[in-house]
């Protein structure tokens, strides 16, 4: 086959065959360099889809944080007001505390005070 393909070749001046042999050999180099570049291409697409999903699933991960953030900070105000429910509630009843010992303290010295009239 070989020769069938070289067999054209026959007759020509040595000069035209060795020009013919440059062009070829160019030939094949540019083919052996078309086909490291598609490869670097090939490498470089896979790489950006590579980056493009990982981009994709920060994007869902951040998304994902942002709801679970909102959801924290709602939780948040709900336990501040909350607490100051509670807070209110606490003084509320402290001061019913203090109300009642001074109720408590008059009664003892009421109490004290009958003791002593029924003693004389």
């Amino acid at each position: 086959m070989s020769w069938a393909v070289e067999e054209w070749k026959e007759g020509l001046s040595p000069r035209v065959l060795q020009k013919i042999q440059e062009l070829e050999s160019q030939v094949d180099k540019l083919k052996k360099e078309r086909q490291q570049r598609q490869y670097q291409f090939e490498s470089l697409e896979a790489a950006l889809q590579k980056q493009k999903q990982k981009v994709e699933n920060e994007k869902n991960e951040s998304a994902i944080l942002k709801r679970e953030n909102q959801s924290l900070m709602e939780l948040c105000d709900s336990l501040e007001k909350a607490k100051q429910k509670i807070s209110h509630d606490l003084q509320v009843k402290e001061s019913q505390v203090n109300i009642q010992s001074g109720q408590l303290n008059s009664s003892k010295k009421d109490i004290e005070r009958l003791e002593q009239e029924l003693k004389r």
